[in-house]
């Protein structure tokens, strides 16, 4: 059976298998260097696009953006301060 092809050609893949896949790519970049703080900085890279993607799905609309993350609507206010989205 053959997989989808999204956009970019590559297989339809769990999300979890694209974080895995970078997640590697970043340790082998680094060689033999050790990161620091390495779950804060992957969830800052994951968090900004999620929420600017979901807040356009729902066309600015705050409380349907909140509920769409499953945040309070303060909590997502806080967020789109921190990454400039407001």
């Amino acid at each position: 059976m053959e997989s989808a092809l999204d956009h970019t050609g590559h297989a339809h893949e769990p999300l979890r298998i694209h974080v895995e896949r970078v997640v590697r790519q970043y340790f082998a970049m680094l060689g033999d260097e050790i990161p620091t703080d390495l779950y804060e900085l992957i969830l800052k890279e994951i968090e900004q696009p999620l929420i600017s993607v979901v807040l356009e799905k729902s066309r600015g609309n705050q409380t349907k953006c909140a509920q769409i993350l499953g945040l309070n609507r303060g909590t997502l206010r806080k967020k789109l301060k921190i990454y400039g989205l407001m």
